[in-house]
């Protein structure tokens, strides 16, 4: 059996347990991370000498960093999924979203979550909230226009490239505060995407 070490709230983690449930995969999930902890103990720093989450343990394999985890399970136990696709065209651009998310979307986005989310309102910075909310959504501006024409990010099924940047997007679309512009293509990708069972097991719920 996999185990995934990391805290069911971080976004990183949340990826991992979806494409788990995309692929029909038993894990065993190990809190760690913020108030749980572990991740500086030496034994978990032996596994991912980052000290942070998500960890994937499978038998004597050990990975961290969240999309080559979810890279990984769909090229080991997905030969019959669509998540990761062969076709080498397809493949790239659906990497492309992949590195994106980490070089460009989860940096901008973070400080957005974390002062909605993670911060009293009396501790917020209010000119430098809005200057990262314009931010994020000029990124999404970016997302909503490739959607046009499509059903899908990528191709024409599900892939890895749509669950990591639905994640993401349950984050802009969950913060009830947040004053978002209308952005009819990214607003009916998401909507479709969001009944993923994975997305409703792992995504949905309150963001904390």
């Amino acid at each position: 059996m996999l185990t995934i070490w990391g805290r069911a709230n971080s976004v990183n983690v949340q990826k991992v347990l979806w494409c788990c449930e995309e692929l029909g995969l038993a894990f065993e999930r190990i809190d760690a991370g913020l108030q749980f902890g572990r991740n500086n103990e030496p034994g978990y720093l032996a596994m991912n000498p980052m000290g942070r989450v998500p960890t994937l343990v499978d038998g004597d394999f050990v990975l961290w960093e969240s999309n080559a985890i979810i890279r990984y399970l769909a090229m080991q136990y997905g030969a019959d999924s669509t998540l990761y696709p062969a076709e080498p065209k397809i493949r790239a651009s659906a990497d492309r979203w992949l590195d994106w998310s980490l070089s460009t979307l989860q940096p901008t986005e973070r400080p957005v979550f974390w002062a909605y989310i993670r911060t009293s309102p009396a501790d917020r910075d209010v000119k430098q909230l809005a200057a990262s909310v314009s931010e994020v959504e000029k990124l999404w501006r970016v997302v909503d226009a490739h959607l046009q024409g499509r059903d899908y990010l990528e191709g024409n099924t599900f892939t890895l490239a749509d669950l990591v940047i639905a994640a993401y997007a349950r984050r802009w679309f969950g913060i009830a505060e947040l004053v978002r512009p209308a952005l009819p293509e990214l607003e009916r990708w998401y909507v479709g995407i969001a009944q993923r069972a994975g997305f409703q097991r792992y995504v949905s719920p309150a963001l904390t």
